[in-house]
């Protein structure tokens, strides 16, 4: 907030909100000046404290103990005594925690939404798994996908016949290699399925310093960005009703997701590609629209009748769950007293991040991870079948614009970083 108040003279208040990722409503509530809480004053029908007191006294008589208030109500009255309904005598009972559920049942723990923040690519990854339907009825393949969520970008998939967590393993450890993830970096988020949770994906999180986060139960919203990118792809009339085989899913969804990565115009993205934002393209594409919007502006001025057109600027923080305005308010208020500056958006308090992490050395078993080739539209013809080991159940030839070879040893396909 204080960031917006600063610059909001110069670039307006619409630009400053949009440059922190603040809603303009957010702004102005925060302007106006709020109103001091009207103390309510007691009911004149209210009970005494002597009188609330010899309620509770008779709530617990030893011949009370277990009635209900209904029934201790009625009883009174059948001796021509009244002291409150029994709405108050709940109330009382409440106000001294008195009143719970008598069976043993099983209460489940309350889970906070988690709240995460990307800045910058390969900070924060979320991955699902999606079905697809095979060609009998009752018969599925499973997409798992790994998704960038500051670029959009899907950094590794796979297509199996079922859900494991070793499949996860092999997935998220081989494109963190191809990425080049440094221990500390990375957060992976997902739902709370039975792979994402698996013991081999957890002592793998551990390994690479990895930082692990889970959605809510139940609930689709936690994880957006997958279920988002999953709609897209099934949406696109190129996806099939159903696929023939294991190597029709493979090969379609190779497909499907290349087009995602160097087609799709992303309307989260500025309308570019997430290959573009994934690996530093965007300032360049984006001055080049602008220089083409600024020719067409010069030629034929008349038609834009609202000035100089503008290219749509790139957002430069994206979260899971963004924290409500009370929580700015209070991170506002947390970085006032602490005295400390920070450049837009250090306003947002810092996501918060709960799971495992580890400081074991990585990546495993002594590899060097700066050795590990860096896979990109520059060198994407030198990506060959040498590369890796051959699959002997999924083969497949070097793919344009990065889609490479799966190197894994069981039926999936190329699970890694496409460029």
């Amino acid at each position: 907030m204080r960031k917006v108040l600063e610059v909001s003279d110069e670039l307006g208040i619409a630009p400053a909100c949009t440059a922190v990722g603040l809603s303009r409503a957010t702004y102005y509530r925060h302007r106006r000046p709020t109103a001091e809480p009207r103390e309510r004053s007691a009911p004149a029908r209210k009970l005494s404290e002597e009188e609330r007191h010899r309620v509770l006294d008779v709530l617990h008589e030893p011949r009370f103990v277990d009635w209900a208030p209904n029934q201790i109500w009625a009883q009174l009255l059948d001796e021509g005594m009244h002291l409150c309904s029994p709405r108050t005598m709940y109330r009382i009972l409440s106000e001294h925690a008195e009143v719970r559920e008598r069976r043993n049942q099983l209460r489940h723990p309350s889970y906070a939404a988690p709240q995460l923040l990307a800045t910058a690519p390969n900070q924060l990854w979320s991955w699902d798994i999606t079905k697809l339907l095979g060609p009998e009825k009752w018969t599925y393949y499973y997409l798992y996908v790994l998704l960038d969520v500051f670029s959009r970008y899907v950094v590794g998939w796979l297509v199996a016949e079922r859900e494991s967590g070793e499949h996860a393993k092999r997935l998220i450890g081989e494109s963190c290699a191809r990425q080049g993830i440094e221990p500390g970096q990375l957060t992976v988020h997902s739902d709370r399925g039975g792979p994402m949770r698996s013991k081999a994906l957890a002592q793998l999180y551990a390994d690479l310093s990895v930082t692990k986060t889970h959605s809510r139960p139940h609930t689709s919203n936690d994880n957006p960005f997958s279920e988002s990118q999953f709609k897209t792809l099934k949406y696109r009339p190129a996806f099939p009703q159903r696929f023939e085989g294991l190597d029709h899913a493979r090969s379609s969804s190779r497909d499907l997701l290349d087009w995602y990565n160097n087609e799709h115009h992303h309307s989260s993205l500025a309308l570019l590609t997430p290959y573009d934002v994934h690996y530093g393209h965007a300032e360049e594409r984006l001055a080049k629209r602008a220089a083409v919007l600024e020719a067409a502006y010069r030629a034929n001025p008349n038609r834009f009748v609202r000035g100089a057109p503008r290219t749509q600027s790139l957002p430069q923080a994206v979260w899971i769950n963004p924290p409500s305005s009370a929580q700015l308010d209070r991170a506002l208020a947390r970085e006032n007293e602490a005295g400390r500056e920070h450049p837009a958006p250090s306003v947002l308090p810092p996501a918060r991040r709960s799971g495992c992490s580890s400081a074991e050395p990585y990546p495993p078993n002594g590899q060097d991870h700066r050795s590990a080739p860096r896979i990109g539209r520059e060198a994407q013809g030198a990506h060959t079948r040498n590369d890796s080991p051959s699959h002997p159940d999924c083969p497949q030839c070097a793919k344009p614009r990065g889609l490479g070879r799966s190197p894994n040893e069981d039926g999936c396909a190329p699970p890694a970083a496409l460029h």
